[in-house]
């Protein structure tokens, strides 16, 4: 048996093994083939029908009958990262929270692990300079209400002729500036906790979540700003990658990962930042999972699907020879056409497509080299 009727033979095979009662002189449509209609057969004007180059008459709703799988033309530059990572939470879904004032803790109020709500107290701590800053509100309102109490007397006085409208206004203002006196104090005290006339104020949490850590202990003597605990949103997840420093160009926003974690499991995940490192140090790369995530502290391990590059790719197997020129089927309503390409690199079973394709091309992919072998049964009847 020659080698073209041993390809003639794994076609027929497939084809009757896919249940669909056709035939190879069936499935694909005479009409439009290489086999077109019989070359030899003169139409009405008594010439020979053209013979249809490269082209095979599948219609789509019949491809998977044949064994012919469609594929898409994706983007991408065949790029074929693997970054290790780990499962984090969310940057907005965390929060150091920090000493507002300088002063001494007096009692942590949670425990690592414990779940709290948004606004619970997290410790106490008492300081000077919140005494003082009750002090100032204390002071303020006591300016008004007695700035409050000469307006109220004159405007009586004013009502009743006894005093003049200049002296009234000016202790009408008076009372407008203390009233502004006061509200900023009592602004200012409210950021820091609302401090007692003790300099005694509560440290309260600014999210809902779980205290993942205590960083202060009763008794420490903080300065402003110093971190007393950490709470996480545990819901709110993302996934982490180290990526070396002269890959950062080939990762951008939108890129899409595929993860996999040490419970076997694969995450879908787009990329929705890059950090480059300082100093030559490694990036940080962030992307939200599609769908459930692993838990917080997972190590993951990630291919980077897409990137930065603007290539063209399809799956190596869409790619076939014919007459010595790589050439790809494109899928249209009547059947597929070979359309030659150049190729690239190939990478991670996708090949670079350098020239000959749009990229919203449908295309064969598994399966594309039966539409080969139809296209070489065509040429042959054609030379016959």
């Amino acid at each position: 048996m020659s080698i073209k009727g041993a390809h003639l033979g794994i076609l027929a095979a497939v084809l009757l093994a896919s249940g669909a009662g056709f035939v190879i002189a069936r499935v694909f449509d005479p009409h439009a083939t290489g086999v077109a209609e019989d070359p030899h057969t003169p139409d009405e004007h008594g010439e020979e029908e053209a013979h249809v180059e490269g082209f095979v008459a599948l219609k789509l709703e019949d491809a998977a009958a044949a064994g012919v799988q469609l594929a898409q033309v994706e983007r991408g530059g065949g790029v074929d990262l693997l970054l290790p990572g780990r499962v984090a939470v969310a940057v907005n879904a965390q929060s150091l929270i920090g000493a507002p004032l300088d002063g001494t803790i007096v009692q942590i109020h949670v425990a690592t692990g414990v779940k709290i709500a948004k606004g619970a107290a997290i410790a106490s701590m008492r300081s000077p300079e919140g005494g003082v800053m009750r002090a100032e509100v204390d002071s303020a309102k006591a300016t008004l209400d007695a700035a409050e109490a000469l307006d109220s007397r004159n405007k009586s006085l004013f009502n009743e002729g006894a005093l003049s409208r200049q002296e009234w206004e000016a202790t009408h203002a008076a009372t407008l500036s203390a009233q502004a006196r006061l509200r900023a104090a009592r602004a200012q005290a409210t950021a820091v906790g609302a401090p007692d006339a003790g300099g005694l104020t509560i440290v309260r949490s600014p999210i809902a979540g779980v205290v993942t850590h205590i960083a202060a202990t009763p008794g420490a003597v903080l300065d402003d700003g110093m971190v007393i605990a950490t709470v996480a949103d545990a819901s709110k997840t993302e996934l982490v990658f180290d990526a070396p420093p002269a890959t950062v160009g080939l990762i951008t926003p939108g890129a899409r990962v595929a993860a996999q974690w040490t419970g076997g499991q694969t995450i879908e995940a787009e990329v929705t930042g890059v950090a480059p490192g300082t100093a030559g140090a490694w990036a940080t790369v962030r992307a939200r999972a599609v769908g459930v995530a692993p838990p917080i502290g997972a190590v993951v391990s990630g291919r980077l699907v897409g990137g930065a590059g603007t290539v063209l790719t399809v799956p190596s197997n869409a790619v076939q020879t014919i007459g010595g020129v790589p050439s790809v089927f494109v899928a249209s309503a009547e059947g597929f056409r070979a359309v030659p390409v150049i190729t690239g690199r190939a990478s991670n079973d996708r090949t670079e497509i350098v020239s000959g394709l749009q990229g919203a091309e449908q295309i064969a992919g598994d399966g594309a080299f039966l539409l080969k072998a139809e296209l070489g049964k065509g040429e042959a009847e054609h030379d016959h």
